[in-house]
């Protein structure tokens, strides 16, 4: 509720109400409505669940959560704006949000449970907790920021916790990694997969180690399927993803209900549609549908929502322009014949991938060939004409595996060859930077009205954690001019224009404007004068009361409504009902969708309550136009000649209700 009135309304006012003097009177004071206190919080309950992770929503006001719960008990999210707990407990009127889930499989043991969140409000910190009522787990918490506008997130190549041997090696360089990229980073808003979280699909033990940051409970983190997570049903049960698609076509083997995850899904996070698929089904011989499928599934999803956003990106794991052992795969030789040519007819700006364990940012591509053949090297700045894409291959962000860079061949230098650079004969043609130090990183995407800037960053450096190298992996990195924060790379994309003058204005949010009313003029005491004599049995006096002025600015046009009620009459120890007062409001001046409420006959008349229940003065529905008011109405005061002789005086009090 939002309810306002003027300065014509303060202590001064009634002061000059309580010194008039007269036959009958009616004075005016204001009351406005409220909401109810916060009742007292649940005791914060036990940790009885596991593996807890926040995910990315449909939009910035969605987040989705996913635990584990070793009993099957029905659960929910609980949720809070973090200033309303009261010494960290959850208030009884905090949000719940049910959770759905179902029994893992026998390997992972228990069951698995998520909710989505939703109705999150911009720029404001909540805390959350899963279970159920004595039960609960832990409180964690995350912020939104702005609903429009520039925004950062960072992409992270596979962690394969667990591929080193050394589990608890792989964890602390993930560990590190997350806690590094997020303190010099602490407003980026998506944490973004390419895939692999672990080496093997359902081992729990990969899991856990993975989950441990608590980072990944505090920002939400878009997965992605990579080929160490697909060969089991663990990816679906521990990350819940927004408008997936988990048809047949998007399985390697066409079977959703088998012992292996799939699905593609896509969100819009601000000015960014992005589109997640399984590129471990890129083969309809082995029953799925291939990368024909995807090619369906990204053309549908851009044809229908590309036009609510300014950028596309899509993720996916294996990497079709990368340097290392997995540049020549057959699989990426497949796939990099059948995506360029539709990712660029459909204008996707940037590609983000994992896979080789390596780092590479590929010149603009357009059609399966180099955009512009005189795009240099390391370029800080590219300018894609229509059909050039970007694609970007992210190195290991825990250190548990490092691919070493291949060389070229004489297969070609275009389509699916790795032939070698003419610009620079040591890297494949299609790459513009090749990176690898054996040093963990991350990329940073910063999205702005006007252009992409994609950083890699590292993270780490040749000394602990790093778990190859500890495991006596060689290390080129020199710590003194490559220390954790310095950049690797960094590119600044510059959107095609073509031959028009594309506009640019940013609007802020407007202020959400306000609703309120004051007296219209001098709050005077509203005289009804000397009552007079009817009919032998009654006393009558009539009067108006001074106009209310109400004022509704705000833009959700939400309905409002001005309501009063009368005191007791009283004068000294003499007092009459106030029942005995009915009305007949009026609309003096329409604005703001105002409505007159209904006439209220004096009790006198209908032996009823009159205005000693609060009865409406004037009212607006929903979607009413802004604007002002004026309010009135006409008293009709009628007493029973049993009433004694004096001076009576009774407050009418106004209350503003919106929503």
């Amino acid at each position: 509720m939002r309810s306002n009135h003027s300065a014509r309304t303060s202590e001064p006012a009634q002061r000059r109400v309580a010194r008039g003097a007269a036959a009958a009177f009616l004075g005016l004071t204001v009351a406005l409505g409220s909401g109810l206190a916060a009742a007292p919080a649940e005791a914060a309950g036990t940790d009885a669940v596991t593996g807890i992770v926040l995910g990315v929503g449909a939009n910035e006001s969605q987040r989705t959560v996913t635990w584990y719960t070793s009993a099957d008990t029905a659960q929910k999210v609980q949720m809070v704006p973090t200033a309303q707990l009261a010494g960290g407990e959850f208030p009884a009127n905090a949000t719940t949000f049910d959770a759905t889930g179902a029994a893992n499989i026998a390997t992972s043991g228990g069951f698995n449970r998520h909710a989505t969140i939703t109705g999150l409000k911009e720029n404001t910190a909540y805390s959350y907790r899963v279970g159920t009522e004595g039960n609960w787990s832990s409180a964690y918490s995350f912020k939104t920021q702005d609903f429009e506008g520039n925004y950062d997130f960072l992409f992270y190549g596979d962690p394969q916790i667990g591929s080193s041997g050394d589990l608890a090696k792989d964890q602390a360089g993930w560990q590190d990694t997350l806690d590094v990229s997020l303190a010099a980073n602490p407003n980026a808003e998506l944490l973004v997969s390419g895939g692999d979280q672990v080496e093997t699909a359902n081992t729990e033990s990969n899991w856990n180690s993975f989950l441990a940051p608590d980072k990944l409970r505090q920002y939400p983190w878009a997965a992605t399927i990579g080929n160490h997570d697909v060969g089991g049903k663990a990816y679906e049960q521990h990350f819940t993803t927004p408008n997936t698609d988990r048809s047949g076509s998007y399985y390697s083997n066409g079977n959703p209900a088998s012992n292996t995850s799939g699905g593609d899904y896509w969100y819009i996070y601000k000015d960014v549609l992005f589109i997640d698929l399984n590129s471990n089904s890129y083969n309809p011989a082995t029953g799925g549908g291939g990368d024909a499928a995807h090619i369906n599934y990204v053309s549908d999803v851009i044809n229908k929502h590309g036009s609510e956003a300014k950028w596309k990106v899509l993720v996916y794991h294996h990497s079709i322009y990368s340097p290392a052992s997995h540049a020549k795969d057959g699989d990426n030789k497949t796939r990099r014949t059948d995506f360029p040519t539709t990712f660029s007819k459909l204008g996707v700006d940037l590609v983000l991938q994992g896979h080789d364990h390596s780092y590479s940012r590929s010149y603009l591509i357009k059609n399966g060939e180099k955009a512009n053949p005189a795009e240099q090297p390391g370029a800080a700045d590219v300018y894609p004409g229509p059909g050039g894409v970007l694609y970007v291959t992210a190195n290991s962000a825990s250190g548990s595996k490092y691919y070493d860079i291949t060389a070229p061949d004489n297969s070609g230098t275009s389509g699916a060859g790795n032939g070698p650079d003419p610009l620079n004969p040591k890297s494949y043609w299609y790459n513009s930077v090749q990176n690898q130090e054996h040093v963990r990183s991350y990329v940073k995407v910063q999205v702005r009205n006007d252009k992409l800037v994609v950083e890699n960053l590292r993270s780490g450096t040749c000394a602990a954690p790093n778990s190859e190298v500890e495991h006596g992996l060689s290390c080129s990195n020199t710590t003194a001019d490559q220390p954790v924060g310095s950049t690797v790379d960094k590119v600044t994309v510059h959107p095609f224009h073509g031959d028009k003058q594309d506009l640019q204005v940013n609007v802020p949010n407007p202020a959400p404007g306000e609703f309120g009313w004051t007296i219209d003029g001098y709050n005077g005491l509203v005289d009804l004068g000397t009552a007079k004599e009817q009919d032998g049995d009654h006393f009558t006096a009539t009067g108006k009361i001074n106009p209310l002025l109400v004022s509704d600015s705000r833009r959700s046009l939400a309905p409002w409504s001005i309501s009063a009620n009368v005191s007791e009459f009283r004068d000294a120890d003499k007092t009459f009902s106030g029942s005995n007062l009915g009305w007949t409001p009026f609309v003096l001046d329409g604005g703001a969708g105002a409505k007159a409420g209904d006439p209220v006959v004096s009790g006198y008349d209908d032996h009823g309550q009159g205005l000693a229940l609060s009865r409406p003065l004037g009212s607006a529905e929903q979607g009413h136009p802004r604007g002002e008011a004026r309010l009135g109405a006409d008293l009709d005061l009628k007493i029973p000649d049993s009433v004694e002789k004096g001076g009576y005086r009774a407050t009418l009090t106004i209350t503003a209700l919106s929503s």
